[in-house]
């Protein structure tokens, strides 16, 4: 019988709900004021508003005060008399908050029919509207509706005692300073729009001086940072952080002044303050970010020497490694500045439903827009991690001999022979092959090709070229190295010297020294013209002279 009559109850209480017995909280009595002039229309929320904001606009408070249920309110005790609490909502409605029309129904049962089906409330009769929130204590305080019945009375709509309680409180936080109250009430009057006269004036004014205040913080930084050389740490980091420093000082100045001096209106302060916080949140981004980077930056140009060093491959892998965990600490900063400013800033509460609405359309857009961008952030990682290139490698990158110096999100960096920068795409680095001349042994097998007549002796070079490598410093393995024909043409052959040396810098001075060894020896061996045909072991370019042919056939 139990477990019947449960479901039974819970049908019951639903019928009740959704009958045509009006939907309200019995009160014992109402306390609202009102009496004097016309009634407000207090049968619907959305006339309840109306007719508080008009009698509000037209400074009658005391027929206003009909539309606020006074009953939480301790009049022995209260220090505001219900014309300063009606006075006061009011202004926070007029000042500190944007009324979202849309919301508020026009049925005496409050039953929202332009909602969607799949709204759990759908043609649900309610006796509560939540009409705005406002921050309070770090907590969210709601501007609250609610349809009160006295015994033997008809149903109307209030303001629930609960928001008129907390009136006073909202009230001296959002409500006109004490400067503001000291201005001559022809300033206070309004002007256009929301804003009051001393607001027009005031605006440029906190403009002015945030921006006065990002100009002596600019000169301050400025000055200190003059004090150090370019190479010191203090340095470094003062110059990657100046930016974002003087636009936290406008930032916070801006914000400082509004909410010492000036308390803007409602439409007025729902526009500055997500774009102050905006600002508040990247310049503190910027700074960490910038210091993470100054850093980095001068840790690895100090030791850029020491990277390519061959046989520092430890600390290339660690500073390769310590360039992804930058990026990736680079990564979750940015994701949890934006969530942060998602949360701070209500947007997941008032654009909650639109988004997780347009959220597959918007990802997809992005995904595409960004396809390019999202594959080179990957590639960085993965050439991070894999370490197919480390930062101080030396690679080959389209004919180019080149040193890595950085790498970044999109791009590496490469430092060439001659102290040029190259900026290379990390597609290139993952999908394109490349030569790594120090992923695991940085000594290299260098080689010159000299074309020599096809009569050379090249046994004769073999000699010389045994003494080169056996007294060159930069040749590690005297052994290794080899003298060989590798190609024949009708005007030359091609003879090829190899030989080993430690890294590629080495390697490159020791080419040209062996270059200019083997041409010296090339040419001293070489006959004079006069002592044609040999020996010859420079090419020549050959003619045949057909009138001596002729006179040798004569003979």
């Amino acid at each position: 019988m139990l477990v019947l009559a449960v479901p039974a109850s819970a049908q019951a209480q639903r019928d009740i709900a959704q009958d045509s017995a009006p939907f309200v909280y019995e009160v014992e009595r109402l306390e609202n004021g009102g009496g004097v002039g016309a009634p407000l229309d207090l049968d619907t929320p959305m006339g309840l508003v109306e007719s508080f904001m008009a009698a509000g606009e037209a400074g009658e408070f005391e027929r206003a005060s009909a539309a606020l249920d006074f009953a939480n309110i301790d009049t022995s005790a209260r220090a505001m008399s219900r014309r300063d609490v009606t006075s006061a909502l009011y202004d926070l409605l007029h000042r500190s908050v944007v009324i979202d029309w849309a919301i508020l129904p026009d049925r005496p049962d409050a039953v929202d029919t332009e909602t969607s089906s799949k709204d759990p409330m759908a043609g649900t009769a309610r006796r509560s509207v939540t009409l705005a929130q406002i921050e309070l204590d770090g907590r969210s305080i709601p501007i609250r509706l609610a349809r009160e019945q006295a015994p033997g009375g008809e149903p109307v709509w209030l303001f629930s005692r609960q928001t008129v309680a907390n009136v006073p409180a909202l009230y001296a936080v959002y409500g006109p300073t004490r400067f503001e109250k000291s201005l001559p009430s022809a300033l206070r009057e309004q002007a256009f729009w929301t804003l009051a006269w001393w607001e027009v004036i005031a605006l440029p004014l906190i403009l002015l001086a945030a921006a006065l205040a990002a100009l002596l913080t600019h000169l301050a930084i400025r000055r200190f940072r003059g004090r150090f050389r370019d190479d010191v740490v203090v340095h470094g980091v003062l110059r990657a952080m100046h930016l974002p420093a003087v636009l936290l000082a406008f930032a916070a100045s801006f914000a400082l002044v509004r909410e010492t001096f000036f308390r803007l209106s409602g439409p007025v302060k729902d526009l500055l303050d997500p774009l102050q916080l905006i600002l508040i949140i990247a310049a503190f981004l910027g700074i960490v970010l910038s210091i993470i980077e100054a850093m980095f930056e001068l840790a690895t140009d100090r030791r850029t020497d020491a990277l390519e060093d061959p046989d520092n491959g430890e600390d290339r892998d660690y500073y390769t490694k310590l360039s992804a965990i930058r990026r990736i600490v680079t990564a979750l900063s940015m994701l949890a500045a934006i969530g942060f400013l998602l949360v701070a800033s209500n947007i997941s509460s008032t654009l909650g439903f639109s988004i997780l609405a347009s959220a597959g359309v918007f990802g997809l857009v992005l995904a595409f827009a960004g396809r390019k961008l999202l594959g080179d952030i990957m590639s960085s990682v993965q050439i991070a991690f894999a370490q197919t290139a480390r930062i101080g490698d030396a690679v080959q990158y389209e004919g180019q001999w080149c040193f890595v110096e950085k790498i970044g999100f999109t791009h590496l960096r490469l430092r060439t022979w001659d102290e040029r920068r190259v900026i290379a795409p990390l597609s290139d680095f993952t999908n394109k092959s490349f030569e790594n001349w120090t992923k695991r042994d940085a000594s290299l097998m260098m080689h010159v090709e000299l074309e020599l007549d096809n009569r050379a002796d090249v046994e004769k070079l073999r000699g010389p070229f045994r003494e080169f490598v056996e007294q060159d410093e930069d040749v590690v393995d005297p052994e290794d190295a080899s003298c060989e024909v590798v190609g024949q043409t009708a005007r030359a052959m091609v003879v090829r010297f190899m030989a080993r040396s430690s890294d590629p810098k080495c390697g490159w001075k020791m080419h040209c020294r062996l270059r200019e060894r083997m041409l010296g020896v090339a040419a001293g061996l070489d006959a004079a013209a006069a002592n044609e045909p040999v020996p010859a072991y420079l090419p020549r370019e050959r003619e045949v002279r057909m009138d001596l042919a002729r006179k040798d056939e004569g003979a």
